[in-house]
């Protein structure tokens, strides 16, 4: 490696350094008690789970401030019943911190989802593909009538969303805390990368009166 390319590196490295820098100045000087405020804790009524795209930060696309927001992310926003670590933070947001709101936000163009639409081999992320890949067998029959690919993958990705939404009101985490209170909607939203603007998908779900009767768990049958 050329001394070109580790100066280039090194910039970019202390230039993340320093923006820390500004807005820790650029707080203070709004409000000298900021991080004292900040360190007390923190109250969310929102959990935002997202794809890890670094174009789609919830705190920037919502206009919210650190505290407000508990958030996930992985690639394309995917909720499945394996994956622990999704589980353990919807565990948490829901019965510790007591989120009102659950957001599931896919985005438009989305690199993720594009992968899983096509034949390529990535890697490991295959496996992690499988599950969108599946999303598109669910929903074949309509998205095999789109011919502009364009347009195809836009609809695989508000699809995605909505079929992720369906996933973590099947999940017992959900489905108990319904039973203890009503204020918990989850949501499914698509970010137009092109706008900035959030489109709701119109997936809210708030209870679990129109889950499959196979999905819908009677917590008294546990022994």
């Amino acid at each position: 490696m050329d001394n070109t390319v580790k100066q280039g590196q090194k910039r970019g490295y202390e230039e993340l350094l320093q923006g820390n820098r500004d807005w820790v100045q650029r707080e203070l000087n709004e409000d000298p008690d900021y991080f004292t405020k900040l360190a007390s804790g923190q109250e969310p009524d929102v959990l935002w789970i997202g794809c890890s795209d670094s174009r789609v930060p919830a705190n920037q696309v919502t206009n919210t401030k650190p505290g407000q927001v508990f958030v996930h992310r992985n690639i394309a926003n995917v909720c499945v019943h394996s994956d622990m670590n999704m589980l353990s933070v919807l565990d948490y947001a829901v019965n510790v911190l007591k989120v009102k709101h659950v957001i599931v936000a896919g985005h438009y163009g989305c690199g993720g989802v594009a992968a899983a639409l096509s034949n390529k081999q990535y890697g490991v992320i295959d496996n992690w593909l499988r599950h969108i890949k599946d999303v598109y067998r669910l929903h074949s029959n309509e998205l095999n009538r789109i011919s502009d690919e364009k347009k195809k993958l836009n609809r695989l990705v508000e699809l995605n969303a909505m079929e992720q939404v369906y996933n973590l009101c099947k999940t017992t985490i959900v489905q108990n805390a319904w039973r203890e209170r009503a204020d918990l909607e989850i949501h499914g939203w698509v970010i137009d990368l092109g706008t900035g603007l959030v489109k709701d998908l119109g997936v809210t779900v708030k209870n679990s009166d129109n889950l499959d009767k196979v999905f819908a768990l009677d917590k008294s049958d546990i022994k």
